[in-house]
């Protein structure tokens, strides 16, 4: 079994939607995924209820530290947590992280968003020992190569370990949450492509750092 969490104390970076719809992969791949909505802001709750019965993984809401500090109880291969995006809630994502195994670190190319950034990762994912990877989402091609270098070049020099995949901006995936929609439902058109291929390859490149990495036999 496996605890992802995705983590980020800034708002807008790309959490819920990194959640979903890398949850949607793993689950088509087979493994049982369960998604834990802990951000009070319930955005990952609002989208699976506009899914309603057709998401690939189970959903459930849970706030509470006494309940997410349990999660390794649960019979699933794999739980992903979306946790709260600001300082307030200290306790919630207290308890996700002291049970976590890896943690997603979404990125969104906004220069305010990578002070909080490197404040998650240096005080409170590298003082657990968690392995994790910052996501670089919502990268707009349009605007050449040189974005991206630019912003992969600004998370190496940290430094900080990141996928080498990222997620592109996609209208598909903005508009997605209102229709309850998954990237594994749509369909393999010219406007999809973007967003089936990138989550995709993200969801491998995870399973190929998980599977030289061992797994948490208990709470951290």
């Amino acid at each position: 079994m496996r605890i992802v969490a995705a983590a980020g104390q800034k708002g807008g970076i790309g959490k819920t939607t990194s959640v979903i719809n890398l949850s949607a992969v793993l689950a088509k791949g087979g493994s049982r995924v369960l998604v834990v909505d802990a951000d009070a802001q319930r955005s990952t709750t609002w989208w699976a209820e506009n899914a309603g019965e057709d998401l690939p993984f189970d959903f459930a809401p849970d706030v509470d530290p006494a309940n997410l500090s349990r999660l390794r109880e649960l019979p699933y291969d794999l739980v992903m947590v979306d946790t709260p995006g600001n300082l307030e809630a200290t306790a919630t994502l207290s308890a996700v992280l002291d049970s976590a195994d890896f943690v997603i670190l979404p990125l969104a190319p906004e220069p305010l968003a990578v002070q909080p950034l490197v404040r998650t990762v240096k005080s409170l994912v590298e003082p657990r020992g968690l392995d994790y990877r910052v996501l670089l989402n919502n990268i707009d091609r349009r605007r050449g190569d040189s974005h991206l270098d630019d912003w992969e070049s600004i998370v190496d020099s940290v430094p900080l370990k990141r996928f080498r995949n990222h997620v592109r901006k996609s209208a598909s995936v903005i508009d997605a949450s209102i229709k309850g929609r998954v990237v594994t439902d749509f369909n393999d058109t010219r406007e999809n492509r973007a967003a089936i291929f990138d989550y995709n390859a993200v969801a491998l490149e995870l399973q190929s750092i998980w599977a030289n990495a061992p797994v948490s036999a208990g709470v951290n």
